[in-house]
């Protein structure tokens, strides 16, 4: 029987060959050839909108926020010290514990879904050219290759900082058949490349798209435009493999040309309305990306608490990101009642897991189905240009980058003792990049990238007695496994060293 290949599943679902032989016979049987050459895949207008518009599409969808989103929030806040597991599904349990392995289905399904999102955006990259209906413009063509090209680019940006060494699927393969199986094969079946590799790739995207991507529209922040290339060069610049300060000064320095004002309450970032029908603030003057649902829609609420937009709405389960004590101490060590409380809700529940049930915390950044998904935002970039400024020993305007992040939160300057000396405000910077953006996806990423994973997480258990016994941290659980059964499938694949 025929079966054709879908490649939407990326990385193994052709057939595996157990032996290193590869006969020919053995895949007349399963394989259709649907590709010529000088296939034309799109050919309207219509055909490839459809397809720009299902890459946005994509990263709204409920299974793409429980995976690319809601996992991801797990791995860089549960993974970290900023929240418990919430509920007890073994998965999450791994992440707090520090044991998660190659089976955890989580990381199984997030591997597959960052693909499905590499291939929405190779879907336009590689075809948008050759779509031979004139009334798809030449500027369409650019704009929306350029969107696509900074698209693949945030993906892969996650990707190298959680598994490091990844296979880069810049291509969509042809159909296999007998006369170019030895050609096309490592398409199906690609190996790792280089941490150096991908980043050079990152990199190369970004700055292709910069060229032909639209302005930042301040009226509709879901667009990747000029100024998310930049918010996401200065955030690739600030990483280890990369590492060039002045270059995220000066990505730093073109995003703020674009978008240079906080929102002037932190709170409204994520607040609904009074009438309680709506968000308060969307596409705020900090935003920078964000997934809108203007009209509803955004079911990681049902994940992390309760629709405050529904009174029918309750806390009932124990939901994701429960806020850790240790969190919960790190904002009361600053007096950080503003952002506190705009990150953190009590509630009655019938349960104890992890505190009382009549005073149990939630995660309150994520309020209805109608809250966005803010993935870049200004607070974060000016922090990111203060520990550039650290780095370089310009310890005064670090100091005023922090300082304006603090006076939105209703709290002093900085004090002499943390702006005494390059270590000490390091340390400052790094403790308000998580008072600022606790589960907003950083955490995990900030300590790796400040050299803190080990000092920060070894005294974990001993300081908050809420967590779970955690196996010891070490360099090699930094990143995460692949999923066991990919390397099963895909003989060139090789697992991440201790796992």
């Amino acid at each position: 029987m025929k079966k054709i290949i879908n490649f939407s599943l990326l990385i193994g679902m052709i057939l595996y060959f157990a032996s290193c032989s590869i006969k020919e016979k053995a895949i007349s049987d399963v394989l259709v050839v649907t590709d010529t050459a000088g296939f034309v895949k799109y050919k309207t207008k219509a055909d490839m909108q459809a397809q720009y518009e299902g890459m946005y599409t994509l990263l709204q969808g409920n299974d793409g926020l429980e995976r690319w989103n809601a996992d991801y929030l797990v791995f860089n806040e549960t993974h970290a010290d900023n929240a418990y597991r919430g509920a007890t599904d073994a998965e999450l349990t791994q992440m707090e514990q520090q044991k998660q392995n190659g089976i955890n289905k989580n990381i199984e399904r997030d591997w597959t879904s960052f693909y499905n999102l590499v291939n929405a955006a190779n879907r336009i990259i590689n075809n948008v050219d050759s779509v031979p209906d004139p009334a798809l413009s030449l500027a369409e063509r650019k704009q929306w290759k350029a969107e696509a090209l900074i698209y693949r680019s945030m993906v892969y940006f996650d990707m190298v900082r959680m598994w490091g060494a990844v296979p880069l699927v810049l291509l969509e393969p042809p159909a296999i058949t007998s006369k170019n199986l030895v050609e096309v094969y490592p398409l199906y079946y690609p190996a790792r490349d280089s941490v150096t590799k991908v980043y050079k790739q990152i990199i190369q995207d970004l700055n292709t798209g910069l060229a032909d991507a639209p302005a930042i529209d301040p009226s509709n922040k879901f667009v990747f435009s000029k100024t998310v290339a930049n918010a996401l060069l200065a955030k690739v610049y600030a990483e280890l493999p990369v590492r060039d300060y002045a270059k995220v000064i000066t990505y730093c320095t073109a995003v703020e040309q674009d978008v240079s004002i906080l929102e002037a309450n932190y709170a409204d970032l994520f607040a609904v309305n009074d009438a309680g029908t709506d968000v308060k603030v969307r596409n705020s003057s900090e935003s920078i990306f964000e997934i809108n649902f203007s009209g509803g829609g955004n079911w990681n609420t049902w994940l992390y608490g309760r629709d405050w937009t529904d009174p029918a709405s309750k806390y009932d389960w124990a939901k994701w990101l429960t806020p850790s004590r240790d969190l919960v101490a790190a904002f009361d060590k600053a007096k950080d009642v503003v952002r506190k409380n705009a990150t953190v809700t009590y509630g009655v529940v019938t349960w104890s897991n992890e505190y009382p049930s009549a005073n149990y915390p939630f995660m309150y950044k994520c309020r209805s189905k109608y809250n966005s998904v803010i993935k870049i935002r200004l607070a974060d970039i000016f922090l990111l240009k203060a520990e550039a400024y650290v780095n370089q020993n310009d310890l005064a305007t670090a100091t005023s980058y922090v300082n304006k992040i603090r006076t939105r939160a209703k709290l002093p300057d900085l004090d002499a003792t943390a702006t005494s000396s390059k270590a000490n405000m390091l340390d400052a910077v790094l403790n308000e990049r998580r008072l600022e953006l606790a589960f907003e996806g950083h955490r995990w990423f900030d300590l790796v990238r400040y050299g803190k994973v080990m000092d920060v997480l070894k005294s974990l258990n001993s300081r908050d007695p809420g967590r779970l016994a955690m196996d010891q941290v070490n360099e090699n659980s930094i990143l995460l496994p692949l999923p066991q059964s990919q390397i099963e499938i895909n003989p060139r694949l090789v697992q991440n060293p201790g796992y």
